[in-house]
């Protein structure tokens, strides 16, 4: 009995660790309960729409994915006679304006990867962290240009009913400085001419659902987000156009993550509830909403962060500038950050010292300088 209570709690452990933001948020919400007891109220908690639609967005890039949209893409424009910097600086902005649609998470799954496998064609390994860690910060910054380049985007252009004009007055400024700052990054890359070439891509006999499927599929999610179609419409088209072109793609979709927005809901609701507790984070948020959002982020994350802290104020400006900035920082910051780092230690384990050197070399300076403009916004 004491061997197989061991086995279990070994694996609970496990399990623990490996999603340490779910782990979080389900302690939260526990707690939550016992200072306001489980009733019918509940329910207002959750956010449907925004499960609904990142449940969408999951599975609708997902099948751009499976198709290897992303991937033909960046092996046409990298192809060819390049020198390496202008070689670099195309592995940056891939990310970049590719997770302005696709997310954050899927831009660093898809683009890591393939730029690894670049660099290590090329030779010029030694160039990978640099680069990595651009893409990484590449991906949290763009990301924030759209509400569908990140769940917390999401989650508060909903919560606030954003108006489009003013989302994109408040965020495209700094989208647009990040740009900037990334080009000025890339220049410590050495102008060294090459030529890449791929191999044809393989042909598969596996058959998938057609792009113009997906295509139809994000164009109905992007409706919805902007409030012009119902997201109960987009989600039962997805349902359905899924079940009957590719069933498998119900498995690409992050439920953990969704049950993460679940527990953090309830934590949040509950401690919304409390009318001593709600003061006195209504008071902290006043002071410096905007640097208070990023340093929460620090340590939760900032998409519990957005999710959290949307229950004591209703600045929405500062959330979103907050929260997005606060991607950058710790690894945990945001956690696609830790998709990059997850592949590189996979590639150069022994490296991984200098790799967390890098990040948060560049995440610091990238964070100082954002935020001083933010501050002018």
């Amino acid at each position: 009995m004491n061997i197989t209570l061991k086995t279990i709690g070994g694996r609970i452990l496990a399990a623990a660790k490996k999603d340490v933001i779910l782990t979080v948020s389900l302690v939260c919400a526990v707690f939550s309960m016992f200072l306001v007891p489980p009733s019918s109220a509940y329910i207002g908690y959750v956010d449907f729409r925004v499960l609904a639609l990142l449940f969408c967005l999951m599975v609708v890039v997902a099948g751009f994915q499976e198709c290897g949209l992303f991937v033909l893409m960046a092996r046409k424009l990298l192809s060819g006679e390049n020198n390496f910097r202008q070689l670099s600086w195309m592995l940056v902005m891939l990310p970049f304006f590719c997770s302005m649609l696709i997310t954050n998470d899927v831009a660093l799954l898809t683009f890591v990867p393939f730029t690894i496998l670049i660099l290590d064609m090329i030779g010029e390994k030694k160039h990978m962290a640099w680069i990595v860690v651009l893409q990484t910060v590449a991906a949290n910054l763009g990301s924030m240009a759209t509400p569908v380049g990140n769940p917390q985007n999401l989650f508060l252009y909903g919560r606030f009913s954003i108006p489009a004009g003013r989302f994109f007055a408040v965020l495209l400024p700094l989208a647009a400085l990040s740009f900037v700052l990334l080009t000025a990054a890339v220049f410590r890359i050495p102008r060294i001419s090459m030529q890449i070439r791929f191999d044809a891509p393989e042909v598969t006999q596996e058959k998938h659902a057609s792009p113009a499927v997906f295509l139809f599929l994000f164009l109905l999610c992007l409706l919805s987000v902007f409030r012009i179609l119902d997201y109960r419409i987009a989600l039962a088209v997805t349902v359905v156009c899924l079940l009957l072109f590719d069933r498998k793609l119900f498995r690409t979709a992050d439920y953990l993550l969704l049950l993460t927005f679940v527990c953090f809901f309830l934590f949040a609701g509950n401690m919304g509830q409390l009318q001593g507790l709600k003061s006195f984070m209504a008071e902290v948020l006043s002071r410096n909403p905007v640097l208070f959002s990023a340093l929460t982020s620090q340590l939760i994350s900032n998409v519990p962060a957005a999710v959290l802290l949307s229950g004591f104020t209703s600045d929405w400006k500062s959330l979103l500038l907050g929260t997005n900035l606060g991607g950058l920082g710790t690894p945990i910051a945001s956690l696609a950050s830790l998709i990059s780092l997850k592949f590189y230690i996979k590639e150069l384990p022994d490296k991984v010292s200098h790799y967390l050197a890098v990040f948060t070399a560049i995440n610091i300076a990238f964070f100082l300088i954002l935020y001083t403009a933010a501050c002018f916004l």
